[in-house]
């Protein structure tokens, strides 16, 4: 009879453990990052309560990071500045001005006072664009 108990107690506690990993799994947010990359779609990946962490975000299949920089903000502390860069240039490629914008706009929904600022090479890419295509008033 001990045994049945036993094993039931251990059989229980590894289907809670199996139940717990996948809705662990699932919840990641990082797997939304990558789900929302593969798709296209914008996403931003971001603790607005820890400063210390850069925040992640996808757009048009590109994943772009983003370091946020503390300053006053009158009489209060917040993010003042986030440098954007990406890793990989080739990912770029396709982008225009006008996604850009959005994401510059979405950042500026997050974080009101803050200046966004790119970081090479996508510094360049956006001056390019600018350039071919002078942004529409």
């Amino acid at each position: 009879m001990f045994h049945i108990i036993l094993f039931r107690l251990v059989l229980f506690i590894a289907v809670s453990i199996i139940i717990y990993s996948i809705v662990k799994y699932f919840a990641d947010p990082a797997r939304k990052l990558e789900k929302a990359r593969n798709q296209g779609d914008f996403f931003v990946l971001d603790d607005p309560d820890n400063i210390r962490k850069n925040l992640l975000l996808t757009y048009n299949r590109a994943i772009f990071e983003g370091e946020k920089f503390l300053g006053t903000a009158g009489d209060t502390f917040e993010v003042t500045t986030i440098m954007v860069w990406t890793d990989d240039v080739d990912e770029l490629h396709g982008m225009n001005i006008r996604d850009f914008s959005f994401i510059e706009k979405e950042l500026m929904l997050r974080y009101p006072k803050a200046q966004i600022q790119w970081r090479s090479p996508v510094k360049e890419w956006v001056k390019r664009l600018q350039q071919k295509n002078p942004p529409e008033s």
